[in-house]
């Protein structure tokens, strides 16, 4: 057990940086005589192209500034699921510069820490159970997800495996997949020189501290998600994937998957979650700024949550154009 959380939680630390290269991305695009004109036809050209490539596309705009064009992803697909990337590649390499979500910057040290101290993460403190923490309604609700287990050893398991394994085993996701969206617009930009930024930087010991040090209440509200995935049943990573090719962002939204992804340790923790948000509307609001056309990848929630990105932009003044979201 102590491995498995061990594994698990060294790899979504570093699914925090899928584009490590980004730190070399070349900057011959800042040159002004290389920025693209802001044709409104060039534009239209670049989201019509986006658009093609089967996920939620919106158009950010205010007054005779320049234009940006955010991408909606998702973190987990069925296996068998296809999107079409060579179109967004192809719309990054007509874009002027890109922006992705925060940089994780995980240390060997970081990684060694959480090895370490697997044990104490994977298990609850001072010999307590889930019963010691967990309402009645909730309790009734975990013991009857945990009917087939070969023991009771899940009573003492840590909120936060107790989630991970019942979305992977009960909610599909251990037959799914990373989209790698972010990675294939790495990759086009970095072949067609296009600049690309990070909005902000996660550091790998801030969020080691919380996985070693956040007591088991922290970890309660992505068990709760956790358990509506497993009570959705093993569908709910593939509708949820089925609904964000559809472009059905309300969809997407409203999957218990979708939520606890949103929730759980790495990408819920309390101290990144909202800062992500305030970064992405200044990082927008600086790149509209410039001249020509920007492109950026974000987590469909981030852009679409009530709240989120998307209601920030248009409170500011800023012009939306895309997929209803709410």
């Amino acid at each position: 057990m102590k491995t498995s959380l061990a594994v698990m939680a060294v790899s979504l630390l570093l699914s925090l940086s899928p584009v490590t290269a980004l730190a070399m991305a070349q900057d011959n695009r800042d040159d002004p005589e290389n920025l693209t004109e802001d044709a409104p036809s060039q534009v239209e050209e670049i989201v019509v192209v986006a658009r093609r490539a089967g996920l939620p596309i919106w158009t950010v705009r205010r007054g005779d500034e320049g234009v940006l064009i955010l991408a909606g992803m998702i973190r987990e697909v069925p296996k068998d699921f296809e999107w079409r990337a060579q179109a967004l590649e192809d719309a990054v390499t007509r874009s002027d510069r890109v922006l992705f979500a925060q940089e994780g910057r995980a240390s060997p040290a970081d990684i060694f820490r959480i090895i370490w101290r697997s044990r104490t993460i994977a298990i609850l403190p001072d010999d307590t159970r889930a019963a010691d923490y967990l309402s009645v309604e909730d309790m009734a609700r975990l013991t009857a997800l945990m009917a087939g287990q070969r023991n009771d050893n899940w009573q003492r398991t840590s909120f936060l495996l107790t989630a991970i394994e019942l979305i992977k085993d009960k909610g599909g996701e251990k037959d799914a997949k990373s989209p790698r969206i972010e990675r294939a617009v790495e990759r086009a930009a970095r072949r067609a020189g296009v600049k690309t930024h990070h909005i902000g930087v996660v550091r790998g010991n801030e969020l080691v501290e919380t996985l070693i040090s956040a007591p088991p209440q922290t970890h309660m509200p992505c068990l709760d998600a956790a358990m509506s995935v497993a009570e959705y049943g093993p569908t709910a990573v593939s509708d949820r994937a089925a609904a964000w090719s559809r472009l059905d962002v309300k969809g997407v939204l409203a999957s218990p998957v979708d939520l606890a992804m949103d929730v759980c340790w790495p990408w819920g923790d309390p101290e990144v979650r909202p800062r992500a948000r305030a970064e992405w509307v200044n990082a927008i609001s600086t790149a509209i700024a410039d001249e020509g056309v920007t492109l950026a990848v974000a987590p469909v929630r981030t852009l679409g949550e009530a709240g989120g990105v998307l209601d920030m932009l248009v409170a500011a003044g800023f012009e939306i154009d895309g997929p209803e979201w709410k």
